[in-house]
């Protein structure tokens, strides 16, 4: 299992950059798999805290449903169209993993923290002639690709 704060030790500156796109925006969207596998997409918040990567689900809520019937989860950062000069674009992040219940049945919302199993933060380099791709697994480390 990968806390947060291991991402942070293990990939400092590919977390930091991430963070900073997830906390650019208030509204993410997450995806979890239905009971017939089917991949649901929800609207969410996160947050980060002592080490942690965390999000909630109302009550009664199909993703906390999901969640607690399978914890695989992808969770994307805000996404919005590059300005003129696309060499500004800050880009994207993503992360997949186990979603991991810290609340308790008499709590009013399910609240989560991730496992984190990947890291991705796509981009544009520096002269926005190619797209960057900077991954973190456990496993593999960080993997920089760059496509045209």
């Amino acid at each position: 299992m990968s806390s947060w704060s291991e991402v942070e030790k293990q990939a400092p500156e590919l977390a930091a950059r991430a963070r900073a796109l997830f906390e650019a925006h208030r509204h993410k969207t997450i995806a979890t798999l239905r009971a017939d596998g089917a991949p649901r997409i929800s609207g969410i918040e996160c947050a980060f805290a002592d080490g942690e990567l965390t999000f909630g689900s109302m009550p009664a809520a199909r993703k906390g449903a999901d969640l607690r019937r399978d914890p695989r989860f992808a969770l994307h950062s805000a996404t919005y169209d590059p300005p003129e000069n696309e060499a500004e674009w800050e880009g994207d992040a993503k992360v997949a993993g186990r979603a991991v219940l810290t609340s308790t049945p008499s709590d009013e919302a399910d609240a989560y923290r991730a496992d984190v199993t990947e890291l991705v933060v796509t981009r544009l380099n520096d002269t926005a002639t190619l797209l960057v791709v900077e991954s973190w697994t456990p496993t593999g480390g960080v993997v920089r690709v760059e496509r045209e």
